[in-house]
């Protein structure tokens, strides 16, 4: 994809924009939101989105990068500080969304790329800019266990140095102007003894990056003043103020860098997932043969059905139906919109919204018909989707697709205590973490103790054998098997994989 990299001088972004290269990405433009120049406030702004100490500098990364940069004013302030954006005019957000746009419309991009590690504020806002853009966020770093990543950061020829600290343990004298490097034994101890977030993600500390193995140019530091933001006796605020800066060539390189294909923090390779011997033979993949699907052996001419309402606010929805008959002029998208007018209609008779669905199972015909349902679903599920197990099975003849769902009623009240609302992880952005799961479908959604999420165990069935891979600590599961004989040997593997059997259903 065409790239454009959010940028802040900080080292995070150097390095998701390094991930990026590897994955095959191409970066060709930088974008920076600095202070607007009315604030009074020209070297650090009291942002929650963005880093704007060292802002001074960042017109130097155009000619050490050799791409263009665009830079916009940060007008708007911290308004909408719920766990979810909605737009909002005067939100710091909309100023991010106007440089977006113009770089979109000016260079074609595609993806935007995107250096947050731990904050949900932070990517919940990104990501909803881009999906009103269309463009897809990339945040490699995203939730990487940040003493790895920090000396993923070192070992890969980031230079970047301290250029702000605001925790106790860090010290202006000692610590502005220090590298990474310098930094890292002390920043390892600090996280021991007082939980210092390595990587500064809890405001610890900024950065700015010097050079790194993109720049075609390096940028060095001539001259430059502390500036005392907060005199505190244990925890002092204090960043560096650059007063003059220059651009050197570097020496001739070939090129390339070295950056690890997967970041994955476990192995991938096949040999560290699948037990093997010596005296293991090779053995024939056993055919899956498919059995025909009698007319009457599911009965789909049910109407939509309901569980009563559990104490604790709990309710299935069973029996929506997509009927798909070409014949009759109907097209796929026409049948999927009637099923979730169906389905909407008759949780509206039972005092729901779509909304209140947390967990979707979606069987379909056949995945060809995957794109076409999918367009139709998420127009269905904007914001705040619920978590969605999606199959292929065998269905008859003029059946698209077959939903059963499960809904709560956040807002009732119990024991007389009222609920609290339900929260929900919707990552849309590409990482590292979970390269599989973006979609119209949240990754988890957590109500009270319960948390559901569309998870499904992998199973490598070889010969009469069958391996659980990962068992996860979810509360409901679901499992397909190819063939009946397999079921015992896998009940086998995950009931001795639970330690706590009581807290997890599964369905077979």
């Amino acid at each position: 994809m065409r790239v454009v990299a959010l940028i802040s001088g900080g080292k995070d972004s150097c390095y998701n924009m390094m991930q990026c290269v590897a994955a095959g990405h191409q970066i060709v433009a930088l974008a920076n939101l600095r202070p607007a120049e009315n604030t009074g406030q020209t070297d650090e702004l009291d942002s929650y989105m963005y880093q704007t100490v060292g802002h001074h500098a960042i017109d130097l990364y155009a000619d050490a990068l050799d791409l263009p940069l665009y830079r916009g004013f940060i007008k708007g302030t911290s308004v909408n500080t719920g766990r979810v954006y909605t737009t909002c005019q005067e939100d710091e957000v909309e100023d991010l969304y106007h440089l977006m746009k113009l770089v979109k419309d000016k260079e074609g991009v595609e993806g935007v790329s995107v250096g947050a590690i731990l904050s949900d504020y932070q990517r919940v806002r990104v990501e909803d800019v881009c999906r009103r853009l269309n463009l897809q966020p990339l945040a490699y770093l995203w939730r990487r266990n940040q003493e790895i990543l920090l000396k993923e950061m070192i070992s890969s020829n980031i230079q970047a140095i301290i250029i702000k600290v605001a925790a106790f343990g860090l010290d202006p004298d000692k610590h502005l102007g220090k590298t990474l490097d310098q930094m890292e034994p002390n920043l390892l101890e600090l996280s021991e003894k007082y939980g210092v977030h390595v990587c500064g993600e809890g405001g610890e500390y900024e950065t700015f990056t010097l050079d790194c193995p993109l720049f075609k140019k390096k940028i060095v530091v001539d001259s430059a003043k502390v500036v005392v933001h907060s005199a505190d006796a244990f925890a002092p605020v204090a960043y560096l103020h650059f007063l003059e800066l220059h651009l050197e060539n570097k020496e001739e390189s070939s090129g390339a860098f070295m950056v690890n294909s997967c970041s994955c923090e476990v192995s991938c390779n096949d040999d560290d997932i699948f037990a093997s011997s010596e005296e293991d033979e090779p053995q024939k993949n056993i055919p899956v043969i498919w059995k025909s699907l009698k007319h009457n052996s599911l009965d789909f001419t049910k109407t939509f059905g309901s569980s009563g309402k559990s104490l604790n606010g709990y309710q299935w929805f069973s029996g929506i139906t997509a009927r798909f008959l070409p014949s009759k002029g109907k097209n796929a998208q026409e049948a999927a919109r009637e099923a979730f007018s169906s389905l909407r209609a008759n949780m509206t008779s039972e005092g729901l919204k779509l909304k209140d669905i947390i967990l979707v199972h979606l069987y379909m015909k056949s995945m060809k018909d995957f794109n076409v349902i999918n367009s139709v679903y998420v127009t269905e599920f904007d914001l705040c989707p619920p978590a969605r197990v999606c199959v292929e099975t065998l269905l008859p003849d003029g059946v698209l697709f077959y939903i059963d769902c499960l809904a709560h009623k956040h807002d009732i009240a119990m024991d007389d205590v009222l609920c609290d609302e339900k929260l929900v992880m919707h990552v849309q952005s590409i990482s590292h973490w979970a390269p599989a799961s973006i979609g119209p479908y949240s990754q988890s959604i957590k109500i009270f103790v319960p948390q559901w999420a569309p998870v499904q165990f992998v199973l490598v069935i070889a010969g009469s054998s069958i391996f659980l891979l990962k068992v996860l600590p979810v509360f409901t599961s679901h499992c397909c098997l190819s063939d009946y004989y397999f079921i015992f040997m896998f009940q086998f593997c995950f009931i001795s994989g639970l330690e706590d059997l009581s807290r997890l259903s599964c369905n077979w």
